[in-house]
């Protein structure tokens, strides 16, 4: 545990079971891009990425944003692939184990 009494990264991730079908039916160049984005989340000090261009950082093409602007401590949606892509996510944060989970991803 940290002093500020929660585990930091890199988080566990973990998919809803149609979200792991999905990105498993995706070609493999998607996968990959999939994957990257989901390094960087798992790696994030904050996975919301909360505050004035706090995804600055993330590679080229990928951007995070909360999904309802009216919900900041609600899901969010990470696009990728130059916004061709998108994938929602929640991060859970517990004392022991805490996680960011996906629960959807798409890509056109």
């Amino acid at each position: 545990m940290t002093d500020g009494g929660f585990m930091g990264p890199p988080w566990q991730m973990d998919w809803t079971l149609k979200a792991q079908a999905a990105r498993d039916a995706l070609p493999e160049h998607v996968r990959k891009m999939v994957d990257v984005a989901r390094a960087e989340l798992v790696t994030a000090k904050d996975p919301y990425f909360r505050g004035i261009e706090a995804d600055a950082d993330l590679p080229e093409g990928v951007r995070v944003q909360p999904v309802r602007s009216s919900d900041p401590k609600g899901a969010r949606i990470l696009f990728y692939d130059n916004g061709h892509g998108w994938m929602i996510y929640t991060f859970v944060r517990r004392a022991e184990d805490p996680q960011v989970i996906v629960e959807e991803i798409f890509w056109q």
